[in-house]
């Protein structure tokens, strides 16, 4: 009863702040906290993310770029999030990076009606196309998820000979083990995570052990069967199992890849690199930085101790 009052508090005081875009400012300023936010924000724009991308790319990973920003509420900003992002794949084909993307259809206008946020997204899928570009649709709260689905196979025939278009499928929810079936079979391109969202029991499973035991096996599902999957964690328990199963089954290195966000578990990054296998790294960039890592914590407090868990790890291996 004390854990989840408190866990209640984290998420309600972790809310309110993240309206408070002053301290935001704050942060990037002061020299204590400044290391931090550079640590998991690659820059408040795209172009002052690209010395990070560069970087990465220079070491050998894969990049995904999330131009930050979602829950849109009025058309114009809809408009300009999906303007941002065809400006961003030229920017990218520009300086030969990774012509890879990541968004949301809350930040498209999905909850203004499904046909703005089709049109948005249409405009990022045609510049894709024209550039042989990827673009991952992200997975948001449950009350989304058919709508996203939907509309990933109404604008999948955009990319129809040129580039792709994928999904994001998370394990917490029930549901999930019957959209992997049917999204394996039409071939969609899956990306697996846990899922961040707190969602009643209803829909998903409340316990980690349920949701950990359904991670494992909708990664192997996807790994035997799937079409290019990416196993999103930075669980050592899901990633030494992927190997595993990859390596039982002869499922090579070119056939799925890792993802891992920016400034996470950077130690585990370069291992898997250093070991041969492919790794992606999700890097948000931009100005709303601060909501977005402060809603993240919100809907799941336990991000805090997995964040610091995370540096600490890291320190320990230097």
């Amino acid at each position: 009863m004390i854990g989840r009052a408190v866990e209640g508090f984290l998420r309600w005081l972790l809310s309110a702040l993240s309206h408070r875009r002053f301290i935001g400012r704050l942060a990037v300023r002061l020299p204590f906290t400044r290391p931090m936010v550079a640590r998991f924000v690659a820059g408040e724009s795209l172009e002052a993310a690209l010395p990070a991308i560069g970087r990465l790319h220079d070491a050998g990973f894969r990049t995904t770029v999330d131009i930050l920003g979602e829950s849109v509420t009025h058309e114009d900003a809809a408009r300009a999030a999906a303007t941002s992002y065809v400006d961003a794949l030229h920017l990218l084909a520009e300086h030969h990076l990774d012509l890879n993307v990541s968004l949301k259809l809350s930040q498209m206008g999905l909850a203004l009606g499904p046909q703005l946020a089709r049109q948005n997204v249409a405009r990022v899928l045609a510049a894709a196309a024209e550039l042989g570009a990827f673009v991952r649709i992200d997975m948001e709260d449950h009350p989304t998820t058919d709508a996203t689905i939907d509309l990933w196979r109404q604008l999948r025939p955009v990319m129809a000979g040129q580039g792709d278009v994928g999904l994001v499928i998370q394990a917490a929810l029930r549901r999930s083990e019957a959209d992997v079936e049917a999204l394996i079979a039409e071939g969609a391109r899956i990306r697996l995570c846990k899922g961040a969202y707190r969602e009643p029991a209803s829909v998903a499973y409340p316990d980690k052990a349920d949701v950990d035991a359904a991670y494992l096996r909708l990664s192997e599902r996807l790994l035997l069967e799937g079409r290019l999957p990416a196993i999103a964690t930075h669980d050592d328990r899901m990633i030494d199992h992927a190997i595993a199963v990859a390596r039982e089954h002869g499922i090579t290195a070119d056939r799925f890849e890792f993802q891992m966000l920016y400034g996470v578990r950077r130690d585990l990054q370069d291992r898997l690199l250093a070991e041969g296998w492919t790794v992606r790294i999700y890097v948000p960039s931009g100005r709303e930085w601060y909501p977005y890592f402060m809603r993240r914590l919100a809907e799941r407090p336990a991000n805090i101790t997995f964040l610091v868990r995370s540096v600490l790890r890291e320190r320990r291996g230097a």
